[in-house]
């Protein structure tokens, strides 16, 4: 899926990560991080399977703790979840596998005590991916950092604030 996620057209402004790098990890690597990412607390992987077993799309789901340092030099501020490796084959986008990866992904971060947004972040030109974000819900925070190995381009992080009332964090306790 990965390899397939980076000979994607929209893959220079999706990922952070070359195919030719990837390509020569052996399959033992992929098949150790799908499964490491496949029950995790601090990270987790969601899947959407299409017909005959073939992955349709991903989400992973990396959890930040307040203090930690953020992989574009700043420090977190409360504990978040963050959304990367987005993924979705072409012949399944526009199909509801993205929303339900999407869904899936946002149930499990809420499932989390004391985790206050979900985050994520988008490339300026990646028009289809912040549409699909906005759509969900992602709103712009104002953070925006330059992309790791281009510092001429941007990304925007767009969030998701954790939602008041039952399963919220306004909860009385």
């Amino acid at each position: 899926m990965r390899l397939a996620a980076l000979r994607d057209p929209a893959a220079p402004v999706a990922f952070l990560e070359a195919y030719e790098d990837a390509a020569v990890k052996p399959d033992a690597y992929w098949q150790e991080r799908a499964s490491g990412a496949s029950r995790g607390s601090r990270v987790r992987q969601f899947v959407a399977e299409g017909p005959h077993g073939v992955w349709a799309g991903s989400v992973t789901v990396l959890v930040e703790e307040a203090g930690q340092d953020d992989a574009f030099g700043g420090v977190i501020e409360r504990r978040q979840a963050h959304l990367v490796g987005v993924f979705v084959r072409a012949e399944h986008r526009g199909s509801g596998v993205t929303e339900a990866l999407f869904e899936a992904a946002v149930a499990w971060a809420w499932s989390l005590e004391g985790l206050e947004r979900v985050r994520l972040y988008v490339h300026e030109d990646n028009a289809r991916a912040q549409a699909f974000y906005r759509r969900f819900g992602f709103v712009g925070s104002g953070v925006v950092v330059p992309v790791p190995g281009d510092p001429s381009a941007r990304e925007y992080e767009l969030v998701l604030e954790r939602p008041s009332g039952p399963g919220g964090s306004d909860d009385a306790v």
